[in-house]
């Protein structure tokens, strides 16, 4: 029998999609060279004519790009960061962008690259001795944890320090144990080639300002997207507090005695602050200021079956938390929007994806690392965090986390991927109650 008309078309679909995707991939070795020198630290600079193409043309062009048209709500106006943009996180469509390729220095928000490459290098309970040499090389003024030299934690302590308070030692630390800073820098820059984020050049893996460090909310939200296909990942990004392992000392008795501090999340959507209430549906990411990069800040948020990524790296706007009042904005613009306007772009699969094989860096059950329980959760015990009960090690979670129900869908079957240029999120923890 002559196959169905749905099955031939589905298959031109996935031909003319691996032949696009070779074809990108190719132009965007041109278009895309490792930069050099060092990052823009000036403002008033203006973005290059022509930048890289991966995505679409359009988001190479300088400027705002978005198809307009009726019953397409308009652009916030009171947007002022250098560059942005709007995407759905499982379609891949860009609804809207500005400057998206520009190559600025990305602050801490690097860390959601470091942090997509090397969680699955180690279980969760994992436990290490911090040696002075860990701690090396650390720039002066750096966000730090608290971590103490020779006292122990477990790489779930550090992956803790790392998201919620943005620890540039926790880093150092978790560098050291993959073979020090300069083994770790080359796997980042190695994983952002494999997600096709061309725009980005690691020089320390901590976002720390660094000669020829870059980055690009393009880059930005690959990271974003690919980190939070794993369940650990999205456990850490949307932790709003936990206890934290302070220094040993004696007791009255002459006891050792360690204590415990509290951290909370310094990403603002989720945690709060006096002029920023908690954004409605937010799920992380990760937020970073340094001089040359100013405030940077990527988020994922869910809202009626819809879950977007916003990225926005320095607004001109000297505002307390501009970046995230902007980021707020862009979220309510695009949840309106959704549906209604035109993509202008999209986000690219890694490669492996494209290929027709698995996701980098994720086993079949969502978790990125390796432990006796099947992973490297937070919690080591596969449940959910919510809002309405602290998790199992005493951490806080939130109730918007993008969590796990079972069988989770890494990548759709056969050429379904390609077809729809999706790459699904697991099932969604809808928002409740904060406690």
């Amino acid at each position: 029998m002559p196959a169905p008309k749905e099955t031939v078309r589905r298959s031109l679909l996935v031909t003319s999609a691996v032949l696009s995707s070779l074809a990108l991939a190719a132009s965007a070795a041109v278009a895309a060279p490792k930069p050099s020198g060092s990052p823009s630290a000036s403002p008033s600079v203006t973005p290059p004519a022509s930048m890289s193409g991966v995505g679409g043309a359009r988001l190479g062009r300088p400027g705002t790009q978005v198809n307009l048209a009726s019953g397409v709500p308009v652009l916030p106006k009171d947007v002022t960061a250098r560059s942005w943009i709007v995407a759905d996180a499982e379609s891949g469509d860009v609804l809207a962008a500005h400057n998206a390729h520009w190559r600025l220095a990305p602050a801490s928000t690097l860390k959601m690259l470091f942090a997509d490459t090397l969680l699955p290098k180690f279980p969760s309970d994992t436990k290490h001795k911090v040696v002075p040499a860990d701690l090396a090389g650390i720039g002066a003024g750096s966000s730090m944890v608290g971590i103490k030299e020779e006292e122990t934690y477990t790489v779930h302590d550090l992956w803790l320090g790392v998201f919620l308070r943005s620890g540039n030692d926790a880093v150092h630390v978790l560098s050291a144990m993959n073979g020090g800073v300069e083994n770790t820098v080359k796997a980042m820059n190695e994983h952002a080639e494999e997600l096709q984020a061309l725009d980005t050049h690691v020089v320390s893996p901590d976002g720390y300002d660094a000669e020829g460090q870059v980055s690009s909310a393009y880059d930005l939200t690959l990271f974003a997207r690919s980190g939070m296909q794993k369940k650990d990942f999205r456990e850490y990004a949307s932790t709003v507090r936990a206890k934290f392992p302070g220094e040993t000392k004696k007791g009255k008795k002459g006891k050792k005695v360690r204590e415990s501090f509290e951290i909370q999340n310094t990403n603002r959507l989720l945690a709060g602050d006096s002029d920023v209430p908690v954004y409605q549906g937010i799920a992380g990411v990760k937020n970073g200021n340094t001089t040359n990069a100013g405030a940077t800040f990527t988020g994922v948020a869910e809202r009626g079956g819809k879950v977007l990524l916003v990225t926005v790296m320095n607004p001109e706007k000297p505002e307390h938390n501009e970046v995230y009042k902007e980021t707020a904005r862009l979220f309510d613009w695009g949840f309106k929007a959704a549906g209604k306007v035109q993509p202008v772009g999209e986000l690219v699969p890694p490669k492996g994806a494209a290929q027709g094989g698995a996701q980098p860096g994720a086993n079949p059950s969502g978790e990125a690392g390796g432990s006796g329980d099947g992973g490297s959760g937070t919690a080591g015990t596969g449940s959910k965090p919510t809002a309405s009960a602290p998790a199992a090690d005493g951490s806080s979670g939130i109730g918007t986390a993008l969590g796990i129900t079972g069988g989770v869908l890494v990548l759709l079957a056969g050429g379904a991927f390609l077809i729809n240029r999706r790459w699904p999120l697991p099932d969604l923890v809808r928002r409740r109650t904060r406690p």
